[in-house]
């Protein structure tokens, strides 16, 4: 049997991919499932590109305003989240539009998750957090440096959310978190056929 469709338009932040979606979902029977980790937060407005309070009343957009800062998301949660909004939506005669730029998210629904690493822990958050208020997010990442290097030269100082979720595994495990991903064999990767659309505007 042939897997349901969802449609992934992926880019960076302002690229015009909330645009896009909304002209597809005047033309096809789609619905809209944000896959940013900024936009799920209540009150992040100035800076991350959500669409407007009209857009989101012409057009239903998932996984928007669903948490508040303080509250704790990753990538198994927007896993957990996503699959029934994606069934829902089939069942409705509808295509779901994966739209967004939080590529760990994206890259989770079409590989699957390592089943080794730890859930996400509040408490440990906060303590990574709190320093990073303290002595800065350079501090915060030379840590990360230090006991996974790996991670060190893929993120950068600016990758927040990666940064805290790397040093919260390794917090919780004593072990590197690219060291856990490599050991472990992935989950199965999940039931859908994805359709890969990227937004990347040249930068004057």
């Amino acid at each position: 049997m042939t897997k349901p469709l969802a449609l992934f338009l992926m880019g960076p932040t302002a690229s015009g991919k909330s645009a896009l979606a909304m002209s597809l979902v005047e033309h096809l029977p789609c619905d809209i499932i944000s896959v940013d980790s900024a936009l799920i937060y209540r009150g992040m407005d100035i800076g991350t590109a959500k669409p407007s309070l009209q857009e989101q009343a012409a057009v239903p957009h998932h996984l928007i305003d669903i948490i508040t800062p303080l509250e704790v998301y990753s990538a198994a949660q927007f896993i957990e989240d996503v699959c029934p909004l994606i069934d829902d939506m089939h069942k409705r005669g509808k295509t779901p539009i994966l739209v967004g730029g939080t590529m760990l998210y994206f890259k989770a629904l079409i590989e699957g998750l390592a089943d080794n690493l730890p859930n996400a822990d509040a408490k440990t958050r906060e303590k990574i957090v709190a320093k990073a208020e303290q002595e800065g997010w350079q501090a915060v990442y030379d840590e990360l440096v230090a006991v996974d290097p790996i991670a060190g030269q893929k993120f950068k100082v600016s990758d927040k959310q990666r940064i805290i979720r790397a040093l919260e595994v390794y917090r919780l495990t004593g072990e590197p978190i690219t060291k856990l991903q490599a050991e472990q064999p992935k989950n199965q990767p999940y039931r859908y056929t994805f359709h890969n659309y990227a937004l990347m505007p040249d930068r004057l």
